[in-house]
């Protein structure tokens, strides 16, 4: 038996393959499947099973590509009624992959239709020796029970079930496995750890500290982190059964006059993933500033319009098809292409730029109590952050509420956009900006930089080292 874990920064997704000598399964798989098949073929087993504990929230699963490519059965939880040709599992169902035995529990709770697969590695004894629960059980915390609209206490309820019921009658040694780690929203405080047993998440875990279920409902449904938008989208996507990526239309390169007359299309948006120095030192007016080196993923998903054609700028074609990656795991098909050339292409053509100036955080300090005129801070950050440390007098608008809360703004103030390093920040410029917003500024480095000069204190959520996709932190 063989168990390889496949983690996704960002979304902080966690897939894995569970291997035998000749078989193996691929459980909660990403969209973009070939890792899976080209680690198939370098441990020498066939893909037999495409596993899913839920429809996911967060993500596009890669269930359909997958089954295509290799001819594997999908597996899915059999009240999911899921739209596509698969095997309904329900409570006390069981198979086998050689050697090893599946027991699937059912584990509402998080969702209504959440499953767990707990595994018994037959060749070694008959005790259950792994468990793949999707989002039920974290690494320090438990699936977040409050993204169905008035079921939250509902699901709650059901979660305590699934787990004082079931999971924790699983042995101590029972390792565990599931879908998400420290990063994802789909829960509050997931450790950085990757993988667990039962008991030592017995012994830590914080939620599963709460014996009374009154205390545990309220634990888990009192102050949540906002969910994002394409939450809402994804689950339903999954129970249909996401568009195939080869049935998608290639993204291409777009010459810089093609592109602007795209670009003003109403039914068109630009998204410039460059780091936001590069944005504000010029960007095709109206565009999203969303830096592909901090978490893309998420915030594309959360702020972007899905019904709209998505035109990219990045600073390189790779990094463009990245974009494109990344956007395709969040549901946002619409990809016409990318601009040829990117932004020098642009304006050695003589087309014009909009710029965001951006403030070092000495000179917003030194702006700050002069006798000048007056700047806004706008802190963009999550509530929960801002309450912990923020510049006295700022104002708290979190960066996915400046899409409706912009009008609480006066267009003719000068405003100083700032979040924990620049890249939340910078989307929230971008966002004034396409409301007539024109004396805008990027606080460069953010809270973090702030209070590395000595003006604040130190920020804790900027010292965690998992934070973002390729360890610029800020999510």
């Amino acid at each position: 038996m063989l168990v390889q874990q496949f983690f996704v920064r960002g979304i902080a997704h966690s897939s894995y393959i569970l291997a035998g000598k000749e078989n193996c399964a691929v459980i909660d798989p990403r969209r973009d499947t070939d890792i899976y098949i080209e680690a198939a073929k370098a441990f020498g087993v066939k893909i037999t099973h495409i596993l899913e504990t839920h429809l996911h929230a967060d993500f596009i699963s890669g269930h359909m590509d997958l089954a295509e490519a290799t001819g594997a059965k999908i597996y899915a939880p059999k009240s999911g009624n899921c739209e596509f040709e698969h095997v309904g599992l329900a409570e006390g169902d069981s198979f086998e992959i050689e050697d090893m035995t599946l027991r699937v529990l059912e584990t509402p709770g998080h969702t209504p239709e959440h499953i767990s697969y707990v595994v018994s590695d037959t060749s070694r004894g008959p005790d259950p020796v792994a468990i793949f629960c999707g989002d039920t059980l974290f690494v320090g915390d438990v699936g977040r029970p409050d993204l169905f609209p008035g079921r939250a206490k509902e699901l709650a309820s059901r979660l305590y079930d699934s787990l004082h019921s079931k999971l924790l009658y699983l042995p101590d040694s029972c390792e565990v496995y599931p879908a998400h780690g420290a990063g994802s929203l789909c829960g509050r405080s997931m450790g950085a750890k990757r993988s667990s047993t039962i008991g030592y998440e017995r012994k830590y875990n914080y939620a599963l500290q709460i014996p009374d279920r009154e205390q545990f409902v309220e634990a888990l449904t009192t102050a949540m982190p906002p969910a994002p938008d394409h939450f809402t989208r994804c689950s339903e996507i999954n129970r249909k059964g996401p568009e195939k990526l080869k049935a998608l239309a290639p993204v291409r390169e777009i010459p810089p006059s093609e592109f602007f007359g795209l670009a003003v299309r109403e039914d068109t948006i630009v998204l410039d993933s460059r780091c936001y120095e590069g944005f504000g030192g010029g960007n095709v007016s109206g565009s999203y500033s969303i830096d592909l080196g901090g978490n893309f993923g998420t915030f594309a998903g959360w702020l972007l319009p899905p019904e709209r054609q998505v035109l990219l700028v990045s600073d390189s074609e790779t990094n463009a098809r990245e974009a494109a990656v990344w956007l395709h795991r969040v549901g946002l098909d619409n990809i016409t292409g990318f601009l040829k050339g990117g932004m020098f292409a642009w304006v050695t053509l003589g087309l014009r730029a909009s710029h965001v100036p951006q403030l070092s955080v000495p000179e917003l300090y030194g702006r700050l109590g002069k006798g000048e005129e007056p700047l806004l801070i706008v802190d963009v950050r999550a509530p929960t952050e801002y309450e912990s440390f923020h510049i006295e007098n700022s104002l708290n608008i979190p960066v996915q509420d400046l899409r409706v809360r912009y009008t609480e703004l006066d267009p003719g103030d000068e405003i100083v956009l700032i979040c924990s390093t620049g890249h939340r920040s910078s989307m929230g410029c971008s966002i004034l900006k396409q409301h007539g917003f024109t004396r805008v500024y990027n606080a460069a480095g953010g809270m973090t930089g702030y209070n590395a000069a000595g003006f604040g204190p130190e920020c804790p959520m900027c010292s965690l080292s998992w934070a973002g996709k390729s360890g610029r932190k800020d999510t």
